[in-house]
């Protein structure tokens, strides 16, 4: 088979295989497809917004699928005024346009996923799906609140990382470069990036006096959507709290378990045993994990970094950090509103957005920055402290664009920290969760890849970016297929998970579109012929 041209032969069938991806995850709300939930194993409904007519083919689409098609109980302003507890049975919530979904199990379209599902539906010229997306995280602001985790009912309760300014540019320039400067919607994109930046901006949202803001769920309790395909993991979250704490705010005791919130994920211990009745339990005690425990978790799933130790264990302690990752997107944003008010001719505002900007920088280069590590931490902002926990979020000042050059230049000359065989690992400890070593995601890699280009190390980002798109080759090379996550240090997509989602699900859309971008980033768009495993060599 003859390559595309700029790629070599090699390439060719991942480039299809990427290609016709964008088709085989494309979903919409009116389809028996789209409207499945491979999360939950109840009969699925799809909602609709309580102030929203009924669009046309709807109750077809109710005959079609053998679903019911209901309103949402009230009109929803804001996050958190309707739970995802309220809604039951749980459901589909209904989205104007089509999308692409990551794949396999998550069969809806998530928040900061999609981001780099765009970026690669641009790299392909498939800019009207990629602007109908946008448009839908317009539609969830609307009409539920705020950008969701996805479109379901159970995750009304919880946003995702704040991509959607930089989604809007994407469509924005790509739209440009084809001739189309539509500056009436650019202003009605405007409306709702800045929406969306307000939801951070107050509470629960803000870390303390810190001036950032941090992850938070509204939400109470376990969270539905992993009770079906994480059997099992709220019991091994209380198995290691009791086995490694001793008086532990993550922890609740009673007598019975039916005195406990959640009974089902409690455990019988023996506090006291009898020497002359053979260690007979005497006294016995019922232990749970505590509310503050699950807004820890719920949180941690607000970060999309589900699920890593990085902030303790089990992301237990989520809502108590000032976040890097967070942080570092929000002042992407300012930056972004501020770029697109002058596009729009409004000089005030996009004054504003630059002191904005100016002032989260400063607090960011202070406040996360370990000059003794050289790079950038999440603040603790209940303890007063900068966490020591080493994660691949130290790229984000970089990619955003707030590192100073001293900075940049101390966490490119830590490279090595996180550089591994197959590219860069999440974090340097191996706990057994999937953000965790030795796993490597493929939005990172471009994060990191474009922040160290930002700041010229384009050698660095080369090697980086060809290590990873070398990987994922040689993987589907013996696969046929591109995965969610792979392990970078044993180059494989072959991989073993202690907790969190354990399958590595086929698709896969961030990882398509990160292919592509990492792939056009690289000089002559191709990487150089190698063996499978073989280290990276020189670009031709």
């Amino acid at each position: 088979m003859s390559g595309t041209p700029g790629h070599s032969p090699e390439l060719q069938p991942i480039l299809d295989y990427i290609s016709s991806s964008w088709s085989v995850l494309k979903r919409s709300t009116t389809t028996c497809e789209g409207i499945a939930d491979p999360k939950l194993t109840e009969v699925v409904r799809l909602y609709l917004p309580a102030d929203l007519a009924m669009p046309a083919g709807l109750q077809k689409l109710s005959q079609e699928c053998n679903v019911r098609v209901e309103m949402l109980p009230r009109v929803i302003d804001r996050p958190g005024e309707l739970t995802g507890q309220g809604v039951q049975p749980p459901g589909l919530l209904y989205l104007e346009n089509p999308y692409v979904v990551p794949g396999g199990r998550f069969n809806e379209m998530y928040g900061w996923d999609s981001y780099f599902i765009i970026r690669g539906l641009l790299r392909e010229g498939k800019v009207e799906l990629a602007r109908g997306m946008v448009e839908n995280f317009f539609f969830e602001i609307e009409h539920y609140g705020s950008i969701l985790n996805a479109n379901r009912t159970y995750y009304l309760t919880r946003s995702q990382p704040p991509f959607l300014s930089s989604m809007i540019i994407a469509v924005y320039e790509a739209e440009k470069a084809r001739g189309h400067e539509d500056l009436t919607w650019l202003a009605k994109a405007y409306h709702y990036a800045d929406q969306d930046y307000a939801m951070w901006l107050r509470q629960p949202h803000l870390a303390g006096a810190t001036g950032l803001s941090r992850y938070y769920d509204f939400g109470e309790g376990p969270v539905p959507e992993g009770l079906h395909d994480e059997a099992g993991y709220y019991h091994d979250v209380l198995a290691y709290f009791v086995k490694r704490t001793k008086d532990s705010p993550y922890l609740v005791e009673a007598e019975s378990a039916d005195a406990l919130k959640h009974p089902e994920y409690s455990l019988r211990l023996c506090e006291e045993t009898s020497p002359e009745a053979d260690s007979k339990c005497v006294q016995i005690k019922h232990v749970a994990l505590s509310d503050e425990y699950y807004k820890g978790d719920r949180s941690m799933r607000e970060s999309g970094f589900d699920i890593s130790f990085r902030f303790g264990p089990y992301g237990a302690e989520t809502h108590h950090y000032a976040p890097v990752c967070l942080n570092s997107l929000l002042y992407k944003t300012e930056t972004d509103l501020e770029t697109i008010s002058k596009w729009l001719g409004n000089g005030p505002a996009a004054a504003e957005w630059h002191q904005r900007s100016e002032k989260r920088k400063k607090i960011i280069r202070t406040l996360l920055w370990s000059r003794r590590r050289g790079l950038f931490f999440d603040f603790d902002f209940q303890g007063k402290k900068l966490s020591s926990y080493e994660y691949a979020s130290t790229f984000y000042p970089l990619w955003a664009g707030l590192a100073s050059a001293a900075q940049a230049k101390s966490v490119v000359r830590n490279l090595s920290v996180f550089e591994q065989q197959g590219g860069l690992a999440m974090s340097t400890h191996e706990t057994g969760v999937q953000w965790d070593y030795p796993y490597g995601w493929a939005p990172i890699q471009l994060l990191a890849v474009e922040g160290l280009r930002r700041y010229g190390y384009n050698a660095e980002a080369d090697r980086v970016s060809c290590k990873f798109l070398s990987m994922v080759l040689d993987n589907f090379a013996r696969d046929g297929t591109i995965r969610e996550k792979y392990n970078v240090v044993s180059d494989s997509s072959n991989i073993q998970l202690a907790e969190g989602y354990r399958d590595n699900v086929v698709g896969f859309g961030w990882t398509n579109g990160v292919f592509l971008e990492l792939l056009h980033g690289l000089p002559g768009h191709e990487l150089p012929a190698q063996r499978p495993g073989a280290p990276c060599g020189q670009l031709r």
